[in-house]
């Protein structure tokens, strides 16, 4: 097994840290729905109010992994938990146990602030990520559907609400 390290990210990490993200959105897919800046990650990680934290693993030096999580309230369990944002291992350092370490560190974590959810979304068709996930006791929420709005249906809907006469 290689040594790999686990460390909180830091502002000097914020480039590799957009390299991983846009590696991440290429592998699902999805790097047409990239906006992520270096301006914008790093108000997000380190600004005056963060909103998220990201740990990065190393292997001699060499960035090979990121997770990136926030904190989340959960009504029904009544104590804060913990939402894994991305997690990526770059493919020349997958089967190392570094995917496994960085979950792990993120559910510490949220163990240490007394949290009662620990709960990420994975896209349907990776089927090696589920299988993973599965085998380390993770339950897939069939049941309940991911919502979500873009900054421009964020934009029309309270644009709406403007033009409604009170």
């Amino acid at each position: 097994m290689t040594p790999f390290t686990i460390d909180s990210a830091t502002e000097p990490d914020i480039p590799i840290l957009l390299t991983m993200i846009r590696e991440l959105a290429e592998f699902e897919r999805l790097a047409h729905e990239l906006e992520v800046t270096g301006d914008s990650l790093r108000a997000a990680l380190f600004g005056e109010r963060p909103v998220a934290a990201a740990l990065l693993s190393r292997v001699d030096g060499f960035p090979a992994g990121y997770a990136v999580y926030y904190h989340t309230f959960s009504t029904f369990v009544g104590r804060p938990g913990i939402f894994l944002d991305d997690i990526y291992v770059r493919p020349d350092f997958r089967q190392r146990g570094i995917g496994r370490a960085l979950l792990e560190a993120v559910a510490k974590i949220g163990m240490e602030i007394g949290g009662g959810r620990f709960e990420w979304i994975a896209l349907r068709w990776n089927e090696n990520a589920f299988r993973f996930y599965r085998s380390l006791g993770a339950t897939v929420m069939d049941e309940w559907a991911l919502l979500r709005m873009n900054s421009r249906a964020v934009r029309n809907l309270v644009a709406a609400k403007a033009m409604v006469p009170a």
